[in-house]
């Protein structure tokens, strides 16, 4: 270890170390496409691009939990097991250093999800409790997946379903699509050959058809959206505005979005808006209470714990819980993370590989040590 890391990298590893995990170092120099198609628009509009010899678009790695599962993939390891690691990252950043180090751990292939979140959170909670002794630390969690529920639950067609599951996590992308939900806006002018292709959902055709567009006028694909991926939205956004939600519906959405409540009430509190909804959660709601039972078993304070309902994180790949701690009145979080069933395979996994994970900013640690008396 050089002295470039910080102070405190020693007592993290020796932590990791009691965890039962495999230390693991990913290459700094990463393909970019995993990034630009699964990491959500905030982390795409921070990453440093660059091109191999070859022509291959790459980036620096801007950040920890595609890259291990990536090489999870790679080396064909056996799971459940436990990654856990320590190093640089690199992101355009409004403040602080454009490299900064970060610190965690990638959880795989565990089936008891509702023990694996339960140690995710819990195990970063003793990293900031280690770390910043006598801080009192404020635990934020999200559910993905119950948002997701209650969005199939009130009939919303799929495009709408996936549009407000990207907005989960930005506050105001979720309100720009409340309010196009509320009031959807007109159509856009489209070009002849678009307009009839998006009219048809032909999403092959139109892909097509952008990216000989781009070509004609020397835009890398690369450098911002896939041509599938934008004609997708178009597709989507022709869909979303033949679609008005009811006055009663929107009421249950936008009530489900004002639960904000300790976790040992939440529970309770999400089977009371399903019941007054008329709306069941199913298997979404049962894993939550699960999750919070086996959250209070490891120890961690569930009275202190905030269940936000509109609370998530701006990163595409979580399918489930989504957690963020800070210290108590602090505005930025130290430590963030949440769960991924979908990304291993999305990365090219043979089976369904579960994941959940959290890495923590060693800087904002750095800084509130620096300041403590």
């Amino acid at each position: 270890m050089t002295s470039r890391y910080p102070a405190i990298s020693t007592d993290i590893i020796t932590l990791f170390a009691t965890r039962n995990t495999h230390a693991v170092e990913v290459a700094v120099l990463q393909p970019a496409d995993p990034f630009l198609d699964m990491a959500g628009e905030d982390l795409r509009r921070r990453i440093f691009l660059t091109e191999s010899e070859t022509g291959q678009t790459l980036c620096l790695r801007p950040e920890f939990t595609i890259p291990v599962c990536l090489d999870h993939i790679a080396s064909q390891a056996d799971t459940p097991r436990r990654y856990s690691y320590l190093g640089e990252v690199f992101r355009q950043r409004r403040e602080g250093g454009n490299e900064f180090f970060q610190a965690g751990i990638e959880d795989l292939g565990d089936r008891d999800t509702a023990e694996a979140d339960a140690r995710s959170v819990a195990d970063a909670h003793a990293l900031l409790s280690l770390v910043l002794p006598g801080q009192s630390l404020a635990v934020t969690l999200g559910d993905q997946g119950i948002f997701e529920a209650v969005l199939a639950a009130l009939g919303l067609p799929r495009g709408w379903r996936m549009r407000l599951a990207r907005a989960f996590g930005s506050a105001p992308m979720l309100e720009a699509a409340l309010a196009d939900l509320a009031n959807p806006p007109r159509n856009g002018q489209l070009s002849g050959p678009v307009a009839a292709l998006v009219l048809d959902g032909d999403l092959d055709g139109l892909s097509r058809h952008i990216a000989g567009g781009m070509e004609e006028a020397g835009l890398s694909a690369s450098a911002g959206r896939a041509p599938s991926d934008i004609a997708r939205r178009l597709i989507e956004k022709a869909e979303l505005r033949s679609v008005r939600l009811s006055d009663e519906a929107f009421a249950a959405l936008k009530g489900f979005l004002a639960i904000d409540v300790p976790l040992d009430g939440a529970a309770q509190a999400l089977e009371t808006f399903a019941a007054g909804a008329g709306l069941s959660l199913g298997a979404a709601l049962e894993k939550f209470a699960a999750r919070a039972r086996a959250i209070e078993a490891h120890g961690l304070p569930s009275a202190k714990i905030r269940y936000d309902a509109a609370f998530g994180r701006p990163l595409d790949y979580y399918t489930g819980v989504v957690f963020e701690i800070a210290v108590q009145g602090g505005d930025r979080p130290l430590a963030g993370g949440g769960r991924y069933d979908r990304l291993l395979t999305l990365l090219g996994a043979r089976t369904a590989i579960p994941g959940v994970g959290f890495s923590v900013w060693l800087d904002r640690i750095e800084a509130l040590r620096e300041k403590a008396p």
